[in-house]
């Protein structure tokens, strides 16, 4: 097929950063071709070059061989390229026709027809697959819905180039299967389309080809038949993937010698939330919370880190029950929770790295008696080079960093204040393979120094690399925990999972 898009040089910095570094690209007609790296790579203002968010500092960039330079997402979007962004941008507020043909609505007139939009809205969406009430507000639907109906919108414009950022990052099985169901009749259909997922399950299954960026630097492109998984990590992170290995052995290497529980839920429990629980949390133990999307992982956590009230049961913490136990008495007893949404339940985006790093602390002191200057700076400093965030500028806004160094400034807020309990509820959703490597070597190293840790985790590789013991759930009910390490594997807790499912 010939080149539609070629992207030839591009040099892209921001202030003292450069973060591409004479880029070359190349996008084929009816290909499906997967942008590859870590957070920070450079892979977002790659395509943020190509659609006209950023203007590039050097290179030039081909559309159908012919040179362009566009100057706002607009333009590109009528050159015939059209973006989907992981964070859905939608007005929630209208019904899903009205965002479907938002700015293009067939009219009577001078008014909008809007049984004439509703009826063509219901045959898009037939015609993918997705099934619903086009007349309801967007906002009546589940983040995923909206990812769907982004895509469709997309769709409808019918764009020569789809570029699909993190498309699949809020969606389920099912959804994700009509998704790339999708994406292959439109590759059929001569449509290119540019891939960027951390899913690499997918990025096998759908692309023809790949390009591997690294530290804003082109590390090359393969046809996917050509390149297996260990390879691309390989080339992702500039390190052998070996390295997850290595943290199995220095969790395989820890043994819990206190058997006194830190925490205890004794039939803990909130109706509607999660069904009462019995769960036990040992002193330098991680204990992993497996199960499906809605099986009740994150109520749980949330109950155990004081952020939702429970309505059945104690929970004693270091032999004492708790009374009043909310997230900032949770703080001061020494439990730090991580919440699965860093953005919104999190970080303080207009605060900078170290403000967002500080707040934990500073919190625990009282308002009235800050931390001294010299402390926080020392402190910061410190984190920063041993999470290894990047860049390493303590005055750098924390909504500008990549999710994978956000998440690192909210563990270094908590590991600040010493927890003994740490709760870390999907802390590497999101993030590149490079920085889920990190997160997970800190939390065996953070468990073999003695501190317990509760790991919620979708993803059951991670869970069992790094738990001593596994929590299932299914249904919002905590239905086994797996003890020994025959039986903490991913066939376990799989068949554990579809076990209760068919006594239901």
């Amino acid at each position: 097929m010939p080149d539609i898009v070629q992207m030839t040089g591009i040099r892209k910095d921001f202030t003292g950063v450069r973060a591409l570094d004479g880029v070359d690209f190349t996008l084929k007609a009816g290909e499906i071709h997967a942008v590859m790296g870590e957070n920070g790579a450079g892979k977002s203002t790659l395509i943020k070059v190509l659609t006209g968010v950023h203007a590039p500092d050097a290179g030039r960039i081909l559309l159908d061989g012919r040179p362009v330079r566009f100057h706002s997402p607009a333009g590109a979007q009528a050159a015939g390229i059209s973006t989907v962004y992981q964070e859905v941008n939608l007005t929630d507020n209208l019904s899903v026709a009205e965002n479907l043909f938002a700015g293009r609505e067939p009219r009577l007139g001078p008014f909008i027809n809007f049984r004439a939009m509703r009826r063509k809205a219901k045959a898009l969406l037939d015609d993918i697959g997705i099934d619903l009430n086009v007349a309801a507000p967007l906002s009546s639907y589940s983040i995923a819905m909206q990812q769907l109906v982004a895509i469709s919108r997309a769709v409808d414009i019918k764009a020569k180039v789809l570029i699909l950022d993190e498309p699949t990052s809020s969606l389920d099985r099912d959804e994700v299967a009509v998704l790339l169901g999708v994406m292959r009749r439109l590759a059929a259909e001569g449509v290119a389309m540019v891939f960027i997922s951390h899913f690499l399950d997918q990025v096998y299954e759908i692309a023809d080809r790949m390009t591997v960026l690294r530290n804003g630097r082109l590390i090359g492109s393969w046809d996917t038949a050509d390149l297996g998984e260990n390879a691309l990590i390989g080339h992702m992170l500039g390190r052998e993937a070996a390295e997850l290995e290595q943290i199995e052995r220095v969790a395989a290497a820890h043994h819990v010698e206190d058997e006194t529980p830190l925490a205890e839920a004794k039939g803990l429990g909130r109706k509607g939330s999660i069904a009462p629980f019995d769960l036990a949390i040992r002193r330098g133990e991680v204990v992993g919370l497996a199960g499906l999307l809605g099986s009740g992982r994150t109520e749980t956590a949330r109950l155990l880190a004081g952020a939702d009230r429970a309505d059945a049961g104690t929970l004693e913490f270091d032999g004492k029950r708790l009374t009043g136990h909310n997230p900032r008495t949770a703080a001061a007893r020494g439990i730090a929770f991580c919440p699965e949404n860093r953005k919104t339940e999190g970080l303080v985006g207009d605060l900078t790295v170290g403000e967002n790093m500080i707040l934990a602390m500073q919190a625990a002191r009282g308002w009235a008696r800050s931390v001294p200057p010299a402390r926080r700076e020392r402190l910061v400093a410190e984190f920063i080079a041993k999470l290894g965030i990047r860049p390493a500028d303590p005055d750098m806004p924390v909504k500008n960093l990549s999710g994978g160094n956000q998440q690192k400034v909210l563990l270094a807020r908590w590991l600040l204040i010493e927890p003994r309990l740490l709760i870390l509820d999907e802390p590497t959703r999101g993030i590149d393979v490079g920085a889920k490597a990190d997160i997970q070597r800190l939390v065996a190293e953070l468990s073999a120094e003695g501190m317990s840790v509760l790991f919620v985790s979708a993803e059951l590789d991670e869970v069992t690399r790094l738990s001593d013991r596994i929590a299932v759930l299914r249904d919002r009910e905590l239905i086994d925990v797996l003890e020994t390490e025959s039986e903490r594997t991913h066939e376990r807790i799989v068949d554990t999972i579809v076990a209760r499912g068919g006594h239901e």
